[in-house]
């Protein structure tokens, strides 16, 4: 269901290099001909001053709507910025996408702390509002954990029953402390806590744009195929286009990215 070529060059020929990467990790992951509706919150706290001012958020969102653009056909991604409050939400599209980020950042206010849950009951209440049958990819981009653990983890495993996946994504010391509590995340137990698997982390260290768009993207989409097929499977997420299996050197190079959901899955799937 991607944008075709002919209007992203139309639209946004700055973009055109990172929608053809991006369309070559959606083939790689099995996802061409699925639809998806992609969102991206930022952090908008105070510690997150230096990702803006250096344009890795810019980068960031760019490289989003390129994702997006071969994921969904409506050439724009929600988006939600986020602090102690949500402070802003907004659409970016491929027409306006350049400086985009500046220009909204200079209507917003002070650089508060980091609610989580806030900025996911905004992107639940958008999604629920949308009327769309997609499920949907949530990009997450935060420079540290939130300051209500708790509320961050029950608003996750309550959208677990939503056709929603949550890809949380570090800027910052890969070392830091302030990441563990998304890694619980990543990792909270099926079916204790949560009906499925629902939620993923990537680290992109101190200086985001140093990775590869390729490299981003296949950390993007690494357990996105897996989280569709259950969610399909449980009636969370509507049926849709068959997910093509990777096969050969694709089929390899994905095998280290599945992790224990893949192996959760199978055993869920064997035990039917």
């Amino acid at each position: 269901m991607a944008v075709s070529l002919s209007k992203v060059e139309q639209s946004a020929p700055a973009l055109v290099n990172l929608y053809k990467t991006a369309g070559a990790s959606v083939e790689r992951r099995g996802l061409s001909g699925q639809r998806v509706a992609v969102y991206l919150v930022i952090d908008y706290s105070g510690s997150m001053k230096p990702y803006y001012k250096d344009g890795s958020v810019q980068a960031l969102a760019d490289r989003v709507l390129g994702l997006s653009a071969q994921l969904d056909d409506d050439g724009s991604v929600p988006v939600v910025f986020f602090s102690t409050e949500v402070d802003a939400q907004a659409e970016i599209e491929l027409a306006d996408h350049e400086g985009w980020i500046d220009r909204i950042v200079a209507g917003l206010g002070h650089m508060g702390r980091t609610s989580y849950h806030l900025a996911m009951d905004a992107v639940v209440k958008h999604y629920r509002a949308s009327g769309t049958t997609a499920p949907a990819l949530v990009l997450f981009q935060t420079d540290g954990g939130p300051i209500n653990k708790g509320a961050a983890e029950q608003r996750l495993c309550e959208a677990a029953k939503l056709p929603i996946f949550w890809q949380f994504i570090g800027f910052g010391d890969p070392g830091s402390r302030q990441f563990d509590f998304l890694r619980k995340l990543d990792e909270l137990a099926v079916p204790a806590k949560r009906p499925i698997d629902n939620a993923g982390f990537v680290h992109l260290g101190q200086d985001p744009r140093k990775v590869s768009d390729q490299k981003l993207y296949d950390l993007l989409l690494a357990e996105l195929p897996g989280w569709l097929t259950a969610a399909r499977a449980q009636g969370i997420a509507p049926q849709g286009p068959a997910l093509q299996v990777p096969s050969g050197a694709a089929a390899a190079e994905q095998q280290p990215q599945r992790r224990g959901l893949w192996a959760r899955l199978i055993g869920w799937l064997t035990r039917r």
